[in-house]
Formats: C-alpha cells, structure tokens, sequence
C-alpha cells in the first residue's frame, strides 16, 4: 500500500506563517510610516540618504524580528486565551528588537532621525500587539451582538478568584456565557468596574441584581470564606431560580487552577454552614503511627473512611474485617492504589462468630480496634429486633473480648445519638453497646475482666484462663452523617431524578448532620484523648429539618418543590423520634482539649447483673423470640418504645 507522504501544516503552523508574514510587512510599514511622518508626509521631501539606509536595514531587521519573537514563544500562543502573560512577552520581543535596531543602524555610522526610532517602535508594538489580540476583540463583539442567547452570569466574589473566573468566562470562544455582574460585600468594591463587569452590591443585593440583570447562573468564588459565611450567601442564592456553581477550595487559588473547569455544583453540605472541623494530626498520628489497627465494618460508610484515614497515618498494619465481600474488596483496591506500602490484610467474617474473632485477633494482635460494624437501619430493625441484638450488642461483646483477650491497647466503638433515650430497638441495641464497653473497662480497671470469661463461654468459645489486658474501652456518639449508606440524602436525590415526590416522614423532624470525613477524623481525636470508659460526644452543630434537606435538594437540582417536585409527608416510622438527643439527662458533660468533643460521663451499672442480662439476650435472641422487646425494656432502662 502506497502512504502519502504530501507534508500537512498543522493549524497552528498555517497560523504562525500568517503571522510572519504579517510582522514583516508591519515592521517595514512602521517603520516607512515613521519616516514618511518625519518630513510631514512628503515623500519628495525625504532626504535619499535616509530612504537608502531604510532600504539596507529593513529587511534584516524584519528578520531579526521574527526570529526573537519565535524564541520567546510569540507564534505557538493559543491568542483567543490571550492574557497579561502574551502581552508582557510580546512587548518584551519588540523592545529587545528595537534597542538592537538602534544599535545596529548607528553602530555601522548610520545617521537616522531619533523619531525614526522612536515612532518606529511605538507603531511596530501597536501592530504586534493588535493583531495578536484582534482575536479576543472579535469573540467580545460577537459575544455582544449575540447577548440575547448568551447565559448571563452573576459572580460572587471580586477577588482574585472571581477576577479569574471573569477572565476565563470572557476568554471562551463559544460565547455562550456572559458575565452581567459582580457582588461583594466590600463596600469599597461597590460602583467599580472589573474588566468592564460592575460591582453592584452586597449579598443583600444579590436577589435584586438577579431580576436586573436576568441572571442564569450563579458563580461563588469566595474560596477563603468561612463555611457559615459561604452558607448564608448560597441560602441567599438558592433563593434565585439561577444554577449555583462553586469554587471548591482555596487550594485553586494557591495552585493557580481557577477556571470554570474547576467549578462545582453545590452540594447540600455546603448548605449546613458549619466551620470546618479542626483536630489535632500530630495527636492523631502519635497514637495510630507503627500500631496494629483494625477495622470491623471497614468497608461500610464510616468504616472505610476510618480505613483512609487510618491508612494516612503510618499504622504498622491494617486489618479491615467486614461480612460485604464486595464493601471490602472496594475498599481494598482503593488502599492499595493510594497507599502501595501500607500493610493491608482484608478479611471476610462476621463480628457474631466468636471462632473468626478468636482467630483473627490471635493470629494478628491488633493494637487498636475500631468497633464499626453493626446494623443502623431503624425501620429495618424493628421487624428484626433478634438480629439487632445479636449484631450490634453481642457482635460488641465477642469483640471487645477479643480485644481484651489478645492485648488490644485500646476499643473504640462507634455509637450513635439513637442510642439517648432511644425509642426503637436499632438505638436501644447501641446503648446495649455503650453499656458493654463501659462494664469492660470497669471490669479490666479493676482487675475482675475474669467474670467475663463465664459469658462467653455460653457463646461457644472457651475463656482465657486470665484476664490480665488492660484495654481502654471508649465509645463515640454522633449523628447523621452526609452520604452515608441508606442516609436520607441519596434517597431524596434518587426520588427527584425520577421526578418525585419526595418523601419526608414529618414536617418537623429534625436531625445533626455531619459529613463522613468530619465524623471519623473526631473519632480518631477522640481516640487519642481515650483514657478508658468515656463516652465522646461531638458538637454537631445546630439540627436540620428533614423537610429543609428534601427542598434544598430539590432547588439544588434546578427545580421547585411543590411545583415541579411534590413533597409528601409519609407520618413518622416506628420507633422514629421528632428529634435526637445527644445525652440523657443525667449524663451531663465534660470538656476535651477540642471544642467540639465533650464526655459524657458514665451512669453506674451493676457489672454481675448486666453479664447475667447480656446471657440472656443472647439466648432469646438466638431463639428469635418476640419477647426480645420486654427484655431489652428491662436492660436499657431509658429504652421506652414508641406506640406500646
């Protein structure tokens, strides 16, 4: 087969021969045209002496020209991007140029008009630059004649972010977009202009500015805003009928990545409006760094968050356990990807059977053990309630035997604000859970963990013959957190892609919410302040209705609640409580060293008692018998079920 082997220009190429071209005619009409204007536009009138030395020198000067302006890159600039940067190398070319044309005439004892020079180089810049930028002017028009089918743009922020996104906006050859006007709230910005944009007004402007100027979208570039700041003024913007975009972080500006490229959708935590959540890395990684650690539950939610950011901390290896092959092996591939010299083992069993726990924490001797693995799901567990107990409250015991058994250092069981005063089993199940721990480190403290060996050995696997161990038993309360499994927020977001309605159980229930990272980067903090028996509560903020979540996703989503998405109150679930509470009454609390986590401290239980309660919860739980609800009544005192 015959190749043609015919040379192609590249764009670029056929570009940068136009523009030779071009600056060769230009550089000896400037400096023709600087002569001519020397002797008043009369040709005759030049001295030939001067016409000679113009014909001698121009053509090599052109040449010159061209070849300093391909060293510093003037030909292979993208010009419909054109910006400070083009115009300083630019004009760097044609000073460099010039000075040399001036040295080179009158070093060969060239005589010349001074004006020559002077005028020369002024008309040869204006021709450089003007062609170079006619570009851009052409998209300007163009974007200006075709206003009427551009999308208009508000931005927030005249800073350098929101000066940069104006630039890049402007710089789109597709014109569709058009940037209208600007909002600060610096008052010293108001009545000013931003490459020829003005600066309006404040957030209290933003709704008036919107109707003006027939808004369609939104930009928020205000990367070093505090999150409550940034939440006011999106709540303010949500109230427009504008698509809201937003800068993620300040890390744009540092990295000097700011475009539209680089803007993103708001998501509903950028509507909750909390500071973010500061912890102590060093205390964090002092505790975790060159320690055996693992994870039951890892590939769940909060599990495998508290795999990453375990994983981030240099631990001497990881052991992720977890019943959902398909969690853990997700999980899996993501550590070894990101972290290739961690030390990961990912093991399949369940936190119910005593043999796997025995097995692994003999075989591996974890220095820490993050309790993560239970079932969550209120509604779910009130037609289960066996096996909530068996999951959640004896999964804990086995666990926390395990530790103390094989030397873990440290437990720290991950609870819920469901388990204060809870009114459904799934809650009552987690208190179980808290009482656990703290009969452990009871017991352990006081050199007595032997009387646990008697309650599991009803769960099938025989005692150690001493119980010496001193591990730190610790539990960690929180709420809800953004994108979990099962959560609210994918459920509404999945209800509204199918055109609704979405269901909300009441008008006013209301909820804490926190993000994933926010929650396991406390329980890591709480961790390291764990002296063994605390319950660590974290400061979540103020509650949220549900009914605020499901309308702001609904807006979000570029739609109307009530016009385009229904809303439908379904009543509350069984066991469902209008609102959480984050201690019960005589809990009170302590202070940390961190604002946002406090103690809760611990209620007196009688230990011999609560093992006896625990076997029998054990057994009616595994005869899946109906009366679990009155037993778990009696054991969890503050347990009262909603409807009995």
């Amino acid at each position: 087969m015959r190749r043609d082997r015919s040379f192609k220009f590249e764009h670029w190429q056929i570009i940068s021969i136009f523009l030779m071209i071009f600056d060769a005619l230009s550089i000896a009409f400037a400096y023709f045209f600087s002569l001519w204007l020397r002797f008043d536009f009369k040709f005759d009138s030049i001295e030939p002496n001067y016409i000679r030395i113009f014909n001698k020198t121009i053509i090599l000067y052109a040449l010159f020209c061209i070849i300093v302006y391909w060293i510093l890159n003037n030909y292979r600039s993208i010009w419909r991007f054109a910006s400070y940067n083009e115009l300083i190398r630019i004009s760097a070319a044609v000073v460099i140029c010039s000075i040399a044309h001036y040295e080179m005439v009158t070093r060969l004892v060239f005589r010349m008009p001074k004006s020559y020079f002077v005028i020369g180089f002024l008309i040869q810049l204006i021709l450089a630059i003007g062609i170079r930028f006619s570009y851009r002017i052409v998209l300007l028009l163009r974007r200006n004649k075709t206003e009427d089918n551009c999308s208009n743009i508000m931005v927030i922020g005249a800073g350098d972010a929101g000066q940069q996104i104006i630039r890049d906006v402007n710089s789109h050859a597709s014109g569709n977009n058009k940037v209208v006007c600007i909002i600060d709230d610096n008052t010293n910005k108001h009545g000013r202009y931003i490459d020829g944009i003005p600066v309006v007004g404040g957030r209290d402007d933003i709704l008036d500015a919107a109707k003006k100027y027939k808004v369609d979208e939104i930009y928020y570039a205000i990367p070093t805003a505090t999150n409550t700041q940034k939440r006011d003024i999106l709540n303010i913007c949500r109230e427009t009928d504008c698509v809201i975009k937003i800068l993620p972080g300040i890390q744009q500006i540092v990295n000097g990545d700011v475009s539209i490229n680089t803007l993103k959708k708001v998501e509903l935590e950028d509507l909750l409006g909390r500071d973010t959540i500061k912890v102590n890395n060093d205390e964090i990684s002092g505790y975790i760094s060159g320690k055996a650690v693992i994870v039951t539950g890892g590939g769940g939610s909060i599990g495998s968050e508290l795999c990453r950011q375990v994983a981030a901390n240099n631990p001497k290896q990881l052991i992720i356990f977890d019943i959902y092959e398909n969690n853990a092996y997700a999980i899996q591939n993501e550590l070894k990807k990101n972290y290739p010299e961690l030390n990961l083992v990912v093991l399949i069993g369940s936190v119910r059977d005593s043999k796997r726990l025995d097995n692994v924490f003999a075989k591996y001797r974890p220095d820490i053990v993050y309790h993560a693995a239970a079932h969550k799901h209120v509604p779910l567990m009130e037609d289960s309630p066996c096996e909530s107990i068996k999951n959640n409250a004896i999964g804990t015991f086995k666990t926390a035997y395990a530790a103390v058994k094989y030397g873990a250092k440290r437990f720290v069981l991950i609870s819920t604000d469901k388990a204060v005063n809870p009114t459904n089993i799934m809650g009552a199940s987690k208190r179980l859970c808290e009482m656990v721990i703290q009969t452990f480190d009871k017991l352990v403290k006081n050199d007595t963990a032997d009387k646990l060996s008697s309650v599991e050995n009803c769960f099938s696997v025989g005692g150690a013959n001493k119980l010496t161990n001193k591990t730190e038993f610790v539990a960690v309360r929180f709420g809800n957190v953004l994108g979990s499994n099962g959560s609210v927020i994918p459920l509404f977001k999945k209800q509204i892609e199918m055109g609704g309605p979405v269901t909300v159980t009441h008008p006013d229930i209301i909820r804490y919410f926190m993000t994933i990272p926010e929650a396991v980067s406390l329980v890591l903090q709480a961790g390291a302040y764990a002296k063994g028996g605390e319950i660590f509560i974290f400061d979540m903020g103020e509650p949220v209705k549900i009914d605020t979540l499901a309308r702001n996703l609904i807006k979000l989503s570029g739609l109307k609640p009530d016009e385009d998405i229904e809303i439908e109150y379904t009543g509350l679930r069984p066991g469902e409580k209008l609102y959480e509470e984050k201690l019960m009454a005589a809990e009170g609390n302590l202070k940390t060293d961190n604002d946002l986590i406090y103690i809760a401290k611990p209620l007196d239980i009688d230990e011999d008692k609560f093992l006896q309660d625990i076997k029998e919860l054990y057994e009616v739980a595994c005869d899946n018998e109906d009366k679990i609800f009155d037993v778990v009544a009696r054991v969890v005192t503050t347990y009262k079920r909603e409807g009995v």
